[in-house]
């Protein structure tokens, strides 16, 4: 009997936080080994598509599944789509959804109708989850423009969390050439490191609040006689030149408007790095805390992969996050809900009253001084975190709670002989084959 066949249609290729959860989606999938697992590569964005590598072990069975063409011989019994939910698709006898979520307290309506075409949906955060569960829009007659009901959620909804893979996130026994090459124009021995997007908006209305962490550092550490520095893993798209320049500016326009000439120095690392690569930062020993402002996070999957390195991780306290940042092991910054602006999400995306959470920037400043000027005493909970998430948000431990999930609601799928024909053997003689075929007997008519 052979496996049910499933169709997987994910951006598999991308660097992006889309395509890495894409990626361990399909390693997942593979690992169970109940599936005939087929994957139909899309894109996501402008971002690159060059993240598989047929010579990475971690790459080599997901790179065997891949289909060209989308048109199979029969229908899947199950596809699972990863995308934002607008764009679901039900090719499948039974369908799974797969998103990443929202980062505010709404998410458009649109969301919703298309989650309700999938039989059930998964998403990365307890957060999320309410988010979802919690949106009610009335249901509009186009005509009469009278409200025939409500449009909200109808499906099930359960929470798979973003496992890091701890084979690769853990101490490396050494950090690489081109790594230590970045390293080399850094003096400071202490390091704060940022990672992740400079999206769009003005100074506080970027989604990461990128801009007012910079300026928030500069102004904490202005004047100090020893001052540490930050470093940050950041770009808005792509790695072109471009893009690296425009990081550049956005820095160096923050810096001109912050009064004083004593400012710390802020450091940009631009370009593609490795997952490898991302855990030697990660662990680099002048890196000594992890630090964002973020109004919200789907899930916030840097962040964990940071936590795994053993050292203070400071971060807003709301949205996904929260399931492995808890406060008792992680530094999570008070602040308040506040009114979404339109530009820090595209059109169809913004929801017109929607709230994210803006830190208290006074304490924040205060919490990354103390970080600084009292570093021991942050270590042992670090470590604690570390090893709680390398425990409870592995790729191992993602992959056994998919399965459970995958068990609770996949139906019976009618299974498929494989047909085993007989070997027909050459006859060796010339002469006409000994195969006796039976006698047909004439109908007689009438």
């Amino acid at each position: 009997m052979s496996k049910p066949l499933l169709l997987f249609t994910a951006p598999v290729g991308t660097r992006s936080g889309y395509g890495a959860h894409s990626r361990d989606i399909a390693r997942s999938l593979i690992a169970m080994d109940k599936f005939d697992v087929k994957i139909f590569p899309v894109r996501w964005g402008s971002t690159p598509q060059n993240a598989l590598n047929e010579k990475d072990p971690n790459d080599i069975e997901i790179v065997k599944r891949l289909l060209t063409n989308p048109n199979m011989e029969r229908q899947p019994d199950i596809h699972i789509h990863l995308v934002i939910p607008n764009e679901f698709m039900t090719v499948g006898k039974y369908n799974i959804g797969i998103t990443a979520g929202i980062e505010a307290s709404a998410c458009p309506k649109e969301w919703i109708e298309g989650m309700n075409k999938m039989d059930m949906n998964i998403v990365p955060s307890n957060f999320t989850k309410e988010v979802f569960e919690a949106c009610i829009y009335d249901r509009i007659d186009n005509n009469t423009k009278k409200v025939l009901g409500n449009i909200k959620n109808e499906k099930p909804i359960e929470v798979l969390f973003e496992g890091a893979d701890t084979t690769i996130y853990k101490k490396p026994k050494q950090i690489s050439k081109e790594l230590k090459k970045e390293f080399q124009q850094i003096p400071e021995t202490f390091l704060f490191l940022y990672v992740g997007h400079w999206l769009n908006g003005s100074i506080g209305n970027d989604r990461k609040d990128t801009g007012m962490l910079v300026k928030l550092f500069l102004e904490t550490f202005k004047g100090m006689k020893k001052k540490p520095a930050l470093l940050m893993k950041t770009n808005s798209a792509d790695f072109s030149v471009l893009d690296r320049e425009e990081m550049l500016k956005k820095i160096r326009d923050i810096r001109n408007a912050v009064k004083g000439d004593d400012l710390p120095n802020i450091y940009l690392l631009h370009g593609d790095l490795t997952d490898e690569e991302m855990n030697e930062l990660y662990h680099h020993p002048r890196v000594k805390a992890h630090i964002t402002l973020t109004h919200g996070e789907g899930f916030g999957r840097p962040l964990l992969e940071a936590s795994l390195s053993g050292k203070p991780v400071i971060a807003s306290n709301w949205s996904g996050h929260k399931d492995f940042l808890p406060e008792k092991l992680a530094l999570m910054l008070p602040g308040s809900l506040t009114k979404v602006p339109s530009e820090a999400f595209p059109e169809s995306i913004y929801v017109e009253g929607s709230q994210w959470f803006s830190v208290n920037y006074p304490v924040a400043a205060n919490v990354v001084k103390d970080v600084y000027q009292n570093y021991k005493k942050y270590v042992p909970m670090a470590k604690k975190l570390s090893f709680q998430n390398k425990n409870k948000f592995s790729l191992n431990a993602m992959t056994r709670e998919f399965e459970k999930i995958l068990d609770k609601y996949l139906p019976e799928f009618e299974q498929q002989v494989d047909l085993k024909l007989p070997q027909l053997k050459p006859t060796t003689s010339k002469s006409t084959s000994n195969i006796k075929l039976p006698k047909l007997k004439r109908k007689q008519n009438g």
